[in-house]
């Protein structure tokens, strides 16, 4: 894989749970991305999946059926007039869950979004509880460039219905950053107007000026043991961490460094310690590389003792070269930005201020970690961490709150030094 033919930019999905994200996601990249045994087992996304979608424009046909991408060619040409495509570009594409109790999942995914597809079901009011919930997600993190999908128009056969969901959709977005964004009518399950979403992509989300000069820094999503059982001493190969560089560059060889790292209990008192790794191996999508960049979703080998990656043991750390990392903090000063009202119900009930001694779930980067809260100055609270957290100073984490045995996003807080 060529540098040129990297991915550089990464999409994400979002909308509520069952609108159609991980078909809209097989039907761009061929990939279906719940591939967990539960996830196939409960026909839903529970944690991040992972797809890569490589773009081509035909010269000939007009838009949108020129905008194309791997899996609608045939033979490697343009299924409408035969010609030969150019490539356009490579992009990531995170699967988030849509379920109200993995919110905290989808957070995390919108940590490496550089753009998002809204996936919004034509067969149902707009906006659903979810749809609203990470609506304001994205918003928090900052997340801008969007394509929405009115999806399962297949299922609608009155188009005065479908008209009608759209104003709704268009109501749903008025005043908001997202006002202006395209809405794709398709349907993913029949790949009807894939080739106007791809089109939408290349037009609303353009890829990223990355600054490779600062120390890189990996968020890690997803951490594995690759080894089957019964795979003799020998043969082990070392664990596994996937996620995404957000800034720097990473080369096989580099020593890294793993924060907040593993667990230690000593003489009944807590402490973590951080991990130091070797890079053996980089691989984007099936193939291996000796360097990477920001822009992709990436996995790199280690020699680390595959016990410590396996099950996604080591989602939330941030690996870096060694030195450069941010500190691990068991606790944040936050200054804390909250919203009107707390999202993700049927009913939106204001959000309540801050309370000394609550018990708050906060999202750091790819981290999950609850706090409690120890002192409340106005809008500054500090937060006492079950897990400590790799994070700098001036970043942003999500805040939620437990809402009717639920966690509910209520706001986010900036940390202060």
């Amino acid at each position: 894989m060529s540098k040129q033919t990297l991915p550089v930019c990464i999409i994400g999905t979002g909308g509520h749970v069952d609108h159609g994200k991980t078909t809209l996601v097989q039907a761009l990249s061929g990939v279906w991305t719940a591939r967990h045994s539960e996830e196939l087992k409960r026909g839903l996304t529970m944690k991040l999946g992972y797809a890569y979608i490589t773009i081509y424009k035909c010269p000939r046909c007009p838009p949108p059926q020129c905008y194309l991408t791997h899996v609608m060619l045939r033979d490697g040409r343009c299924p409408h007039c035969g010609s030969e495509v150019e490539f356009v570009r490579k992009i990531s594409v995170v699967d988030v869950p849509g379920h109200e109790t993995l919110m905290a999942t989808m957070i995390a995914g919108a940590t490496l979004m550089d753009g998002v597809l809204f996936v919004i079901d034509a067969t149902v009011p707009c906006p659903q509880p979810q749809t609203y919930e990470h609506f304001m997600a994205l918003t928090i993190m900052g997340v801008r460039n969007i394509v929405i999908v009115q999806n399962k128009i297949d299922v609608v056969a009155d188009r005065d219905k479908l008209l009608k969901h759209y104003q709704q959709i268009k109501k749903f977005i008025e005043g908001t950053w997202a006002e202006d964004a395209p809405i794709i009518p398709a349907s993913a399950l029949h790949k009807v107007n894939v080739d106007a979403v791809v089109e939408a992509i290349e037009e609303r989300i353009p890829t990223p000026k990355r600054d490779e000069s600062k120390p890189p820094r990996f968020l890690i999503a997803r951490s594995f043991n690759v080894n089957k059982p019964g795979t003799p001493p020998e043969n082990l190969q070392g664990g596994v961490i996937g996620g995404c560089l957000i800034q720097g560059k990473l080369r096989v060889g580099d020593e890294i460094e793993i924060r907040p790292g593993i667990r230690v209990v000593e003489h009944g008192k807590v402490r973590y310690e951080p991990l130091y790794a070797k890079v053996l191996s980089i691989k984007v999508e099936d193939m291996f590389v000796e360097e990477v960049g920001p822009g992709t979703l990436v996995g790199i080998g280690t020699d680390l003792d595959p016990a410590l990656t396996r099950a996604d043991a080591l989602i939330g750390n941030v690996a870096g070269k060694v030195g450069t990392l941010p500190p691990t903090r068991f606790s944040l000063r936050l200054e804390t930005h909250l919203l009107e009202r707390v999202v993700g119900l049927r009913e939106l009930p204001k959000v309540e201020r801050i309370r000394k001694g609550e018990v708050l779930m906060l999202v750091a980067g790819t981290a999950t970690t609850l706090g409690v809260v120890r002192s409340v100055m106005g809008d500054e609270i500090y937060v006492d961490l079950r897990r400590p957290v790799c994070i700098e100073t001036g970043a942003k984490v999500v805040i939620n709150r437990q809402i009717a045995g639920r966690w509910r996003l209520i706001g986010y807080g900036i940390v202060k030094d």
